[in-house]
């Protein structure tokens, strides 16, 4: 292959430019030239999709993405899920776990430059196409940054600058730029493309990065960069480069709270309602059902709600690790049910009017049975109390013991989670939940194995999310921060804040508590949670220490003590991974993170 100037994306160790196996054979590999490949419109758009596949895929929870377990939200059954290293705290500079997201899209970032240095030769596309596709490489090429800077930190911005791609690693001396180098630089990037991307797509072209969501995502990079974790956070005082250069910023700057209220509210104004509005749907009878809201938002395909989902996906495995084992009954109702939701994800939901468990009004109740009719389900069943009288979201997100499955093809299923039960410990050998419950958000009313629907990974709910954080920091007492965050509960079907049932939260320090809350259950096992509590500096108390479930060695009564499942490892150098330590040893300009 003649020599070829590209740009350089990072230290050639921790590029991998072979293809993968699967979707990825499509796409052009390094026998091609550059000029081959961008010889034919055909040939250019195989390279574009190759940098769209870097998109992560979420639903590879079991084998590749440890963000739901690796959580205080659930829990594996399986010893060799990457979730296990995370939350036994077993993981370092060497480690795959770690190592594999710095590789990925460094790699996907190097295609895109690649790419928009290369698009403007294609000769048989026409001038419209070339701004477009070149926009959504740069808009990806912003995103793949973000994905790496809050896993990483600061990390290097190679910019535009070409090199031969023959040069030795003393011509690629890198450092990190800070973090704050890092925002700016990402934030403008994404203004840029977004000016010459498309408000919506067709049908077809589902999925293709468009103006909303590339600004979606830049209000999710100024809310990281307004966080604890990266906004004066003195623990990271002495990360410097060689030059004495401080990588994360000492001082709290309130005004990036500011900036990421801000572009949450620019994009609510551009875009909502007339392309996105909060998902809702009626029952049989044509009422309002907040229970069918809650759960099908994440089942109707590209609903107006959705702002960015990933065609190309595993959502049968993510299926197979929730739905439970049910021994006994046909294949499309049964599965592994090893991916088990934590008593401390259960014990985050609401009571039905709306308040936190430990409240004295919230009428919860922790022991004996009851008869109760869930939503969703056609009869009143005796089960566990504390399971009685919860908020709709409690029964989109969690299967427990006495539940009817969601799958009614075959008559009613009911999931018996207890030791002998027919999805317990004993009955599915290396198949059963550890906690007693098993997740049940974002699985399909059908049969399980079934795929081809998208799996969504940001919808508008988190950006009135992180509108109203962003504003209860920046502007505490703004009415607006109230009204988004109310608009999230209305949807649920609970009692608003401020309303007759309820009392606002009283100041600044109670609202960041409400929203919190809210945002927990809201977006419950969306792969949300991992990085809220990183980014909050709260996983030295969530993530470190006890996590609970039911007794599933025994059953009932004694099934439903409570016990501690594992006890979970955090430390503080575990807020960042490490940088790979090849990359660190053959970058002499490159800093490891700190306490690594």
């Amino acid at each position: 292959m003649k020599k070829i100037a590209i740009l350089v994306m990072v230290l050639l160790t921790s590029l991998n430019f072979s293809c993968k196996k699967g979707y990825l054979d499509q796409v052009p590999d390094d026998r091609l030239t550059l000029d081959e490949t961008f010889g034919s419109r055909s040939g250019a758009e195989k390279f574009l999709a190759n940098i769209y596949s870097d998109i992560p895929d979420e639903g590879e929870q079991r084998f590749a993405v440890p963000w739901t377990a690796g959580s205080d939200e659930a829990d594996f059954v399986w010893g060799f899920a990457p979730s296990n290293t995370i939350n036994t705290g077993s993981y370092d500079a060497t480690s795959g776990v770690t190592g594999t997201y710095w590789q990925k899209y460094y790699k996907a970032i190097r295609s895109a430059g690649i790419f928009i240095y290369n698009i403007d030769k294609v000769p048989d596309l026409p001038a419209n196409l070339k701004a477009q596709y070149k926009a959504e490489a740069r808009a990806l090429r912003a995103m793949y940054y973000f994905l790496m800077m809050r896993l990483y930190g600061p990390v290097v911005i190679t910019g535009d600058a070409a090199i031969p791609a023959d040069a030795g690693y003393e011509d690629i001396q890198l450092p990190r730029n800070s973090f704050d180098e890092c925002v700016d630089y990402v934030s403008a990037e994404m203004d840029a493309a977004a000016g010459a991307l498309p408000v919506t797509t067709n049908n077809d072209n589902k999925g293709r990065i468009t103006k909303p969501i590339i600004l979606a995502y830049k209000t999710e990079l100024l809310l990281y960069a307004a966080s604890p974790l990266f906004n004066g956070n003195t623990d990271y005082a002495a990360m410097k480069n060689p030059d004495g250069k401080q990588l994360m910023n000492q001082t709290v700057d309130v005004t990036k709270w500011k900036k990421a209220a801000d572009a949450a509210k620019s994009f609510i104004d551009q875009f909502v309602p007339g392309t996105f509005s909060l998902y809702r749907k009626n029952d049989e009878n044509g009422n309002y059902s907040a229970y069918l809201s809650c759960r099908d938002v994440m089942l109707d395909d590209w609903n107006n709600e959705v702002i960015l989902s990933r065609n190309n996906n595993n959502i049968p495995g993510l299926q197979y690790e929730r739905v439970p084992y049910h021994q006994g009954y046909s294949s499309e109702v049964s599965a592994s049910g090893g991916l088990g939701a934590t008593q401390n994800m259960v014990d985050a939901y609401f009571t039905a009017n709306g308040r936190s468990i430990d409240d004295p009004a919230s009428g919860y109740v922790a022991t004996n049975y009851t008869g109760y009719q869930a939503p969703g389900d056609n009869t009143v069943r005796g089960i566990w109390n504390s399971w009685a009288n919860r908020e709709p979201r409690f029964y989109v997100g969690i299967t427990y013991n006495g539940s009817r499955w969601l799958n009614t093809n075959s008559g009613d299923v009911i999931t018996y989670t207890f030791n002998h039960g027919n999805s317990g410990k004993e009955t599915g050998g290396n198949d059963y939940s550890t906690t007693g419950y098993m997740v049940r958000k974002n699985v399909t009313t059908g049969t399980w194995y079934n795929g081809g629907r998208s799996l969504v990974m940001l919808r508008l709910a988190q950006i009135f999310l992180d509108y109203a954080e962003a504003l209860n920091e920046a502007e505490p007492g703004n009415a607006n921060v109230l009204t988004y965050l109310n608009m999230i509960r209305e949807r649920a079907g609970i009692p608003q804040y401020g309303s007759a049932q309820l009392a606002a939260p009283a100041d600044q320090a109670a609202m960041r508590l409400a929203i919190r809350k809210e945002r927990r259950v809201e977006l419950a096992f969306e792969n949300v949670r991992f990085f809220d509590v990183r980014r909050w500096k709260i996983a030295e108390q969530t993530d470190n220490g006890p996590i609970y479930g039911l007794n599933v060695t025994a059953d009932p009564p004694a099934f439903f003590n409570i016990v501690r499942v594992e006890t979970r490892v955090f430390q503080k150098r575990h807020y960042l991974f490490p940088i790979p330590q090849n990359d660190v040893n053959s970058d002499k300009q490159m800093v490891q993170n700190t306490g690594w």
